[in-house]
């Protein structure tokens, strides 16, 4: 029974393993078919985009040239334009070399006419003095002297004739546009600025403060002299003391100093040192301050600080009445002004106006001319080259190298010159106008001489018989340069030069 049981397990087993095979066989054959069939759909997929790929790059290679053929044709055609062009530029060099062979060949035959003329010309010379020399019995040299004297003469009174045209059309035109140019410039910018004389006089409330102010044996005076570096003159003046000093900052400290301790009363060597460094401290301030205000007043911005401390210092100086630092801003304004009329860069004419007269603000400590001590001074602080040559060249001590150096020369002449605008004693005018007539003086031939409009002309009278009129023009301009080397004047001077010519006779 058991055995038989387990027999009929072992078939059924084999029948179970043999079922299974077939159906897995089944299964993968079907599996198989589906793979094949999947595979034959992805190859038809890439073949149709195989084909589409290459109806592509077909019609792209077609697109490709065509361009290629569109651009050679273009190409082509700027080819043929080119040679056109060439062609029409041979033929007209062609026709100008003909046309200048043909201007050869002219002067060519002028060249034969004038030589031929001149051959004439030279026989009837020869002819001529032939003839003077038989008509005055005189040698040929000296009738040839005689026809180059006569020559001569004629010659240089027809030079002076046109170079009077010349000067009178010049003068007239120049003078009718400047006239109009400088009335606007002036009438834009102008303003009285005057300042008060150099020395400063301290006011005090009663003349028993003198004696404070010297001190026991005078240790007070010597210790604010010592402090301040000005002299104090304590004389007979009633009520005021005197602060004297080539340096006009410190003389401006000093009369602060001196009104401080005066109000103060405590008048002894220790307040004074302590009262002169805060005035210091105050006018160092100051110049700082005047100095950026200028510079804004002119708009001329971006200067080194210390050309701005500088710029400030002339605050305090003055030049026959005329205030520096308002003199400066002014130059800059007019500069700007001439320079925007006349085309010229503005920018740099109101810098070269601003501080062409900083070296003013020096020139007591450094030995030389404020205008190269300015142009130094502004050269090291890194101020542009074209300004630096404005500065050195405004009273032509060195050669004017723009138009904008005459424009910023132009401006400072205005500023000092204008009605108003300086003031000078008594003494220097007869001073300057004395030494105006000396220099016209002391040339040949000049018989008087005058000094006139408060000495801005002086009138030369000179011997006819000894300066013609081709001389009297040199003389004028001689003396001109002679009073611009060695004379200091605002403005400028006019030098007239009159020759005149008197013929005089008697009837008895």
């Amino acid at each position: 029974m058991n055995t038989a049981l387990v027999i009929g397990i072992g078939i059924a087993l084999v029948a179970g393993a043999i079922i299974g095979y077939f159906l897995r066989q089944i299964q993968l054959d079907r599996q198989i078919k589906s793979k094949k069939t999947e595979a034959n759909r992805i190859l038809e997929d890439a073949q149709d985009q195989a084909k589409e790929t290459e109806l592509k790059a077909r019609d792209r290679s077609l697109q490709i040239r065509d361009e290629a053929e569109n651009e050679l044709s273009r190409r082509r055609g700027e080819l043929s334009k080119e040679e056109e062009r060439l062609q029409q530029r041979r033929s007209e060099i062609d026709r100008k070399v003909d046309d200048l062979e043909k201007r050869n060949q002219s002067l060519s035959k002028m060249q034969s006419t004038l030589d031929r003329k001149a051959n004439e010309v030279e026989t009837r010379q020869n002819e001529i003095v032939t003839e003077l020399e038989r008509v005055s019995s005189m040698t040929r040299d000296e009738a040839k002297e005689q026809l180059l004297h006569e020559v001569e003469r004629e010659a240089r009174a027809d030079m002076v004739r046109i170079i009077r045209q010349i000067e009178e059309e010049a003068q007239f035109e120049g003078e009718k546009r400047a006239r109009v140019l400088i009335a606007d410039a002036i009438q834009r910018v102008a303003s009285d600025h005057v300042s008060e004389i150099t020395v400063s006089v301290v006011p005090l409330p009663s003349d028993d403060m003198k004696g404070r102010i010297i001190g026991r044996n005078g240790r007070n005076i010597r210790a604010f002299e010592h402090a301040a570096g000005v002299d104090v003159v304590v004389d007979d003046t009633p009520e005021a003391v005197t602060i004297s000093c080539f340096d006009s900052v410190r003389r401006e400290i000093a009369r602060r100093s001196m009104e401080a301790l005066v109000l103060d009363g405590r008048i002894h060597p220790a307040q004074i040192e302590k009262i002169v460094e805060q005035k210091q401290t105050e006018v160092d301030k100051q110049i700082i301050e005047e100095g950026e205000r200028a510079a804004f007043d002119a708009n001329v911005p971006g200067l080194h600080p210390e050309i701005t401390k500088k710029l400030g210092r002339l605050k305090f100086r003055t030049s026959y009445g005329q205030n520096q630092l308002a003199h400066s801003v002014e130059s800059a304004q007019l500069a700007g002004v001439i320079a925007a009329e006349l085309g010229a860069d503005v920018e740099a004419s109101k810098a070269g106006g601003l501080l062409h007269d900083l070296g003013k603000a020096m020139d007591h400590e450094v030995e030389g001319t404020h205008a190269a001590l300015g142009a130094d001074f502004c050269k090291r602080y890194g101020v542009p080259a074209l300004v630096v040559n404005m500065i050195a060249a405004h009273h032509h001590e060195e050669e004017q190298e723009s138009v904008e150096a005459v424009i910023v020369e132009a401006a400072d002449a205005i500023s000092g010159a204008r009605p108003g605008a300086r003031r000078e004693s008594l003494e220097q005018y007869i001073k300057r106008v004395r030494a105006l007539e000396e220099v016209a003086n002391s040339f040949d031939g000049v018989n008087q001489s005058y000094a006139l409009q408060a000495g801005r002309e002086v009138r030369v009278i000179v011997q006819p018989e000894d300066i013609d009129d081709l001389e009297a023009t040199r003389l004028a301009r001689t003396i001109a340069k002679k009073i611009e080397e060695g004379m200091q004047y605002p403005g400028q001077i006019k030098v007239t030069v009159i020759r005149e010519t008197r013929a005089v006779d008697y009837a008895k």
